[in-house]
């Protein structure tokens, strides 16, 4: 049997004590090391102590800013594998063998790959926003960050990386990357709490977040679109 390549994980973190030992807990399923990052950015909840104890190596940075916590992981990773999750994901037992089935096979550095968005919760408005982000991830090329992203170092280089910016990270990455190669499905669920939508309301959400995306593509600076959304 080939040997499994390295496997990194960059985990970007504020105030996370809660959500993320449960994250920590399904990767630790992962059979060889595991060169595990948590880029935090000043939690004041122990986040930072959380991650300590589970054997996850801490990187701080100044501000809180998606795109350079995810950037600065990648840096430091050791892995010649990269997956970028959030901290409030959770993975299906079966992650694993999945994972390493992908990235031991021939010609696996032609793709990049994903999970499916699975929202915890029940409605018919949770299942259809599932749907409507299945459709525009396998006929857009356009699945975003609560997917996750599996990606060989080398591709991940060639392209360019996460760019610093606060808002719309995931996006700017992924449109270079389905520019180079196809994005495709693991076939597994990545599990996202829905009780945060379903406070802020799942329409107004999403509408919001779709209003973000238009101002993007309209050249918008990721500045000014990150203060609109976190104020």
């Amino acid at each position: 049997m080939s040997e499994v390549p390295s496997l990194s994980v960059i985990v970007p973190s504020l105030n996370e004590s809660s959500r993320l030992p449960l994250l920590l807990a399904d990767l630790q399923r992962w059979p060889t090391p595991l060169d595990l990052w948590i880029v935090d950015a000043g939690s004041c909840d122990g986040t930072e102590l959380v991650a300590q104890l589970s054997g996850a190596q801490v990187l701080q940075v100044a501000n809180p800013n998606r795109g350079a916590q995810l950037s600065h992981g990648a840096c430091h990773a050791k892995g010649t594998w990269l997956m970028f999750l959030h901290a409030d994901s959770r993975l299906p037992p079966q992650w694993p063998a999945v994972v390493e089935a992908v990235i031991t096979q021939p010609a696996r550095d032609l793709n990049a790959w994903f999970f499916d968005y699975k929202i915890q919760g029940r409605g018919t408005k949770l299942r259809l926003l599932e749907l409507a982000v299945a459709l525009r991830s396998y006929w857009l090329q356009r699945p975003y960050g609560d997917q996750g992203l599996l990606i060989s170092k080398r591709l991940y280089q060639h392209i360019g990386g996460y760019k610093p910016i606060p808002l719309m990270e995931d996006l700017d990455l992924v449109q270079r990357l389905s520019c180079q190669v196809r994005l495709l499905s693991l076939g597994l669920p990545l599990y996202t709490d829905g009780r945060r939508l379903q406070r802020l309301g799942l329409l107004n959400q999403a509408w919001q977040n779709a209003q973000l995306r238009r101002r993007w593509h309209r050249g918008e600076a990721a500045k000014q679109l990150s203060k609109d959304y976190y104020r």
